[in-house]
């Protein structure tokens, strides 16, 4: 498996089947970044047409069901769409992708503090858009560098 990296920053190490690998650490990372913010937006936005995961409706916010029309289970679909097609975004392109899911998870954030009992989701949720921003800079020097390899 070739790529295009410079010899400082290519690491070589010993794959299965004793060949070796010339991805570099920030690569693997990018990868492993890239999975999992394709799988979990859109595993997340399918469940909330189910709710087989939780009642994802506790974690909306009653002056953001105010805002927004129908009740809390219609504004959990629309919820589950976007969620959705940013899962997909990422995997077709990370480097937008990335800051989309960033964003969402910001709005996602501040829902979340104006709701008394979800600070610790709310921390965790600070934890995940840390994540989706380093896909979003690492998908500016490795997104080609992946679809080529």
């Amino acid at each position: 498996m070739a790529t295009t990296q410079s010899p400082t920053t290519a690491r070589s190490t010993r794959g299965t089947g004793g060949a070796r690998s010339t991805r570099s650490p920030s690569a693997w990372a990018f990868v492993l970044l890239r999975s999992a913010f394709t799988v979990a937006p859109i595993v997340f936005g399918l469940d909330k047409f189910t709710n087989l995961l939780t009642d994802w409706t506790q974690y909306l916010a009653p002056w953001i069901d105010f805002l927004v029309p129908g009740d809390a289970q219609f504004a959990m679909w629309g919820i589950g769409i976007v969620e959705i097609l940013a899962g997909l975004l990422v995997a077709i392109r990370p480097r937008w992708g990335g800051w989309l899911v960033a964003a969402w998870l910001f709005g996602i954030i501040v829902n979340l503090l104006t709701l008394p009992g979800y600070f610790d989701v709310a921390l965790r949720d600070v934890g995940l858009l840390a994540g989706a921003v380093a896909l979003a800079l690492l998908a500016r020097e490795h997104d080609g560098l992946v679809r080529r390899a």
